[in-house]
């Protein structure tokens, strides 16, 4: 379903071509009309901020919230594994599922990284889909509640996944509601939290995430599969 790249798209880092494409993603949206009309007034919310507004404001904005908050992190994983060794694990576990369907990474984000997972979960049939962001609904609630605490339009893509996956935040594991807020302007304590490297899976360190080089611009043709490394 072209509903999960699309919300890829809008959970990439914002640049010219994602803005240049907002058209396109409200129209896939409304097409394929997997989204109830209260999500489509808040992601419609998200979209006209995105239009409207100075891309580099957007763009730190952005850095703010999923680069330099630990606990808005975008890749999954760091949410129930942290640094541990089963995170490396699990890493693995899903790249050979990308792979066993004909996708693999073309950039240097992580497997566990959502808009990578959206935009394989775009090309399976929805039950499967469904399924598989069911598996993560807890973090997708987690991330939803956060964002929504710090009152910005993309609490509505985590919503929209969330209820896509059929999780509600009653659903959600007191470990993970728990979990305090942390400072993007700490940068001391951001230092501390990121100083162990993370491992690339893409076989191109230099090639840039496959959400906002590729995707954005063709929402309509087909992902060509990478060659694996």
């Amino acid at each position: 379903m072209k509903t999960f790249k699309a919300l890829s798209a809008l959970l990439s880092y914002p640049e010219a071509d994602l803005i240049a494409a907002l058209p396109e993603i409200d129209a896939v949206l409304h097409a394929e009309g997997l989204l109830g009309p209260k999500r489509m007034e808040e992601i419609g919310q998200l979209l006209r901020e995105l239009r409207d507004g100075d891309l580099y404001d957007l763009q730190e904005r952005y850095v703010l919230l999923f680069d330099r908050s630990r606990t808005l992190s975008l890749n999954l994983f760091e949410h129930v594994h942290g640094e541990s060794r089963d995170r490396g694990g699990a890493m693995v576990d899903l790249l050979e599922t990308y792979r066993a369907h004909g996708f693999d990474l073309a950039g240097t984000e992580l497997p566990d990284h959502l808009p990578v997972l959206l935009e394989y979960l775009s090309t399976r049939p929805l039950a499967e889909a469904q399924a598989m962001l069911a598996d993560a609904g807890h973090i997708l609630v987690a991330l939803s509640e956060r964002l929504l605490r710090r009152e910005t339009r993309y609490a509505a893509v985590l919503t929209a996944l969330a209820g896509l996956a059929a999780t509600e935040p009653a659903d959600l594991p007191a470990a993970l509601a728990e979990i305090p807020d942390d400072d993007p302007e700490d940068l001391a304590a951001l230092d501390a939290v990121w100083a162990e490297a993370q491992v690339t899976f893409g076989p191109d360190p230099n090639a840039g995430c496959p959400v906002s080089r590729d995707i954005l611009a063709r929402m309509d043709a087909p992902r060509a599969p990478a060659t694996a490394s």
